[in-house]
Formats: structure tokens, sequence, C-alpha cells
């Protein structure tokens, strides 16, 4: 991966107190205020490495978002975050990560990034109406979920309606489960969720799974998973959580109801990653490019979290990677380009 620099000179940047450094940057407009640390997202990777970076006396602005807090604003109960015996709603997690941010000095602002310029530092971030220039971008907007779109599923989120059997599959003990989706990420829900539902039901709209030939017939052999082929879900209903489902077989065109206690939504995630294209290396699927998790191609610029992270997606380890990428944007502000080169060599 090649690292861009940038073409500014060098000079001496600000830094906290008590700091003294030099490295890449471009003389600031007389007038303009300079972040030392911008962080773009305020799920659990961007609140994260506000905290540490604010512990850092590195002052961070935190561009949350108008919808703030990440995907777990979306949740109901969160079982399985270290430190919370007795579980945490969702947004309550998320409350209580902004606060302790704010406490240590984080500025955070409930406002959409629109656009940045990655090409030279200072970087330039642009929300609505203002322009921001900052020494270091950390960039932790996330991946959203994918859901159907059908009727009363927003609704009946966190109530039966899901799109992660990690966070969610212990609930349904016993209970009647169906998941949709066909590809790996499906055949893994389905295969996790065995181990707590009575019986789980895969509904796919395809004659056939588009998963990998290993977790197909994993899948296809297990005895508490059964197959709805050429179908899909048009609707859910429950009054006060799931209780059923409407399926149409799109090859006959019938519809039927099924009786369901949880669903889980396996197609996929968007990253949130929009703002970036042609400004930061994008796999084909739009997640931020990265050799080590936390360096992207331009220096000075550091991901973290879902918006990075193809395959955990769970608020645990998004939150070491913020903590990651705020300790890489403190070595780097006080080290310069230098440390980034060091930090990728080794």
């Amino acid at each position: 991966m090649e690292i861009a620099a940038g073409s500014c000179e060098t000079v001496a940047v600000r830094l906290p107190a008590g700091v003294q450094a030099t490295g890449r940057t471009c003389p600031v407009v007389e007038g303009d205020v300079m972040e030392h640390v911008a962080i773009i997202g305020s799920g659990p990777a961007g609140l994260t490495a506000a905290v540490y970076a604010a512990r850092a006396n590195l002052a961070p602005v935190v561009f949350a978002g108008y919808q703030y807090g990440g995907q777990l604003m979306f949740t109901t109960e969160v079982e399985n975050y270290p430190g919370f015996p007795n579980g945490i709603m969702g947004p309550e997690l998320m409350e209580a990560f902004r606060e302790q941010a704010e406490r240590f000095g984080a500025t955070i602002h409930n406002v959409d990034v629109t656009r940045v310029d990655f090409t030279a530092r200072p970087f330039r971030i642009w929300t609505d109406d203002a322009e921001i220039l900052a020494e270091s971008v950390i960039v932790a907007t996330g991946a959203a979920a994918r859901w159907l779109g059908v009727p009363n599923e927003e609704r009946l989120r966190g109530r039966g309606v899901s799109t992660c059997a990690t966070c969610d599959g212990a609930f349904f003990k016993e209970k009647e489960i169906v998941v949709v989706g066909g590809g790996d990420s499906a055949m893994e829900e389905a295969i996790f969720l065995t181990r707590f539902g009575r019986h789980v039901t895969v509904v796919h709209r395809r004659e056939s799974l588009r998963a990998s030939k290993i977790m197909a017939e994993r899948a296809l052999a297990h005895p508490k998973i059964s197959f709805v082929w050429n179908t899909v879900v048009e609707a859910v209903y429950g009054e006060h959580h799931l209780e059923r489902l409407t399926l149409r077989d799109i090859e006959r065109d019938e519809v039927r109801e099924f009786t369901a206690d949880a669903l889980f939504i396996a197609i996929g995630h968007d990253p949130n990653t929009a703002a970036f294209a042609g400004q930061l290396d994008l796999d084909a699927q739009g997640y931020i490019v990265s050799p080590d998790g936390v360096h992207t191609n331009v220096v000075g610029v550091f991901v973290a979290g879902d918006v990075y992270d193809i395959r955990y997606k769970q608020a645990v380890t998004a939150a070491g990677m913020g903590c990651k990428a705020a300790l890489e944007a403190e070595k780097f502000l006080e080290h310069g380009v230098a440390h980034a080169a060091h930090a990728l060599a080794t």
C-alpha cells in the first residue's frame, strides 16, 4: 500500500502543552482553528477513541452524525458487553460512552460530515455549515445492517427482529427462529442459533445457497436447520414482540403465514464510506482498506470499527479498535510521519 503524506512543507505542529514535535503539515491560514484530532463517527469505536484522545489532552472533536451512537442505538438489551453482569440497554450504553468522552474534554457535535479533503495536511472536513481543519483524523463511521424494508420491521427491531445473532441469540432459547439470507454470514448465524433455538428455518430467495461449499454443507446437514427456498419475507407481525411472518414463494406466487419467535436478517452490511470515496482506499464492498486495522493509505488518517471490520462487528471489538486508533494518532502527533512509517513497517 502506498502512503500519501501530502505535499506540504515540514513545519512545527501545534500540539498539547508540554509536547515538542515536528511533522508534515500546511501553514494555517490566520483565523482558522486547527484541531489536533477529529473523529468522524460516534459508535463504540468513535467514542472510545474520543475517551483515549481526550485523556491524552488532545481535545478531540467528534462529528457524531445526526443519528449518533451507532448500531447500538437500535438495540434493546446488551448482555455481552463486559462490566454489565445484568445487561444494559443499547442506547443507555452509548449515552454512558458519550458522557465519559465529554467528561475528559471531548467536544461532540451531532452533525454529519458531508465531504473531506485528505490530499494534504492539514486535513479538511466539511459539515453542512462549517469547515474544520485537523492535524489527524480517525474515521469510525461504522457499517449499517441491511434490513428487509417490510411492514412492521422497524417497530419490532429489538423485539424479535435483529441483525446480530451473537448479540441477541441467547434471548430465544427453545424458540422458533428464522434466518433470512443465503451467504456465509447467514449460514454462520443459522448454525450459531441452533445452540439456543428449538429449530432454525433459513428463508432464501433463490433455490441454492450463495455460501461457500463448506458452510453450505454444514448448514444443510444440520439436524436443527431446515430451508425454505425461492421465498421472501413480505411482512412481520406481533403486538409487543414478533409472532409471525408473511412469506411469499416467488416461483409459485403463493403467500402463507409462518409462526416465528425471532427473525435474524443476514443479508449484509453497507459501510458508511460515501464521504471518503476518492480520498481513502476502499475495497470492492466499500470498506476502508488498512494493512493493520488502524492505518489507512493516508498518513495521519486512521480507521476504527465496523467501517473496516468486515468480520466481527461487535461493540467490544469496535471499542478496542477505537483505542488503538487514538493511541496511534497520539504517537503520530508526537513524532510525525516517521512514526506512521515505522508502525506500518513493524
